[in-house]
């Protein structure tokens, strides 16, 4: 396998993993937090943190660093346009995690807030056409490759 087709793959299985997850937190995860109940929901937010960073650290890592490579050593049969929309979309995702959804999972860390439980689920539909539109760039991506 050429070193291009293996960044090409790595890109296409993180970004699909990643949109995977997003979907099932976006549509069952997330709506399921207001059924924890008020005694249980810190405990429950710190877990789910906790669980669900550890669960993505590395594909997120992988996606970050394949979109990076493919515009840096972007393999010819790839337009530019495509792998920097890529690496636009995998560096917007943590900038978003970091200043919208982490305060907002710090705030719920105190307990259920009804307005900030609303603007996570409501938000997170950002991270949800975002991290689809990276799947597609990536299975995009791997087309123009074997074309």
């Amino acid at each position: 396998m050429s070193p291009d087709l293996a960044v090409i793959l790595a890109n296409l299985a993180a970004a699909f993993f990643m949109a995977g997850m997003i979907w099932t937190i976006q549509i069952v995860h997330y709506p399921l937090l207001r059924e924890v109940g008020a005694d249980a929901f810190p405990v429950y937010e710190s877990e789910h943190q906790g669980r669900i960073a550890a669960l993505i650290a590395a594909p997120w890592a992988i996606e970050i660093l394949a979109a990076i490579t493919l515009v840096v050593w972007r393999p010819e049969e790839v337009t530019a346009y495509l792998t920097w929309a890529g690496l636009l979309i995998a560096l917007a995702l943590p900038a978003l995690t970091l200043f919208v959804f982490a305060p907002i999972h710090r705030e719920l860390s105190d307990g259920f807030i009804t307005q900030a439980y609303q603007r996570l689920v409501s938000l997170n539909w950002i991270r949800t056409a975002l991290w689809s539109a990276h799947a597609i760039v990536a299975a995009a991506i791997l087309v123009q490759y074997v074309e």
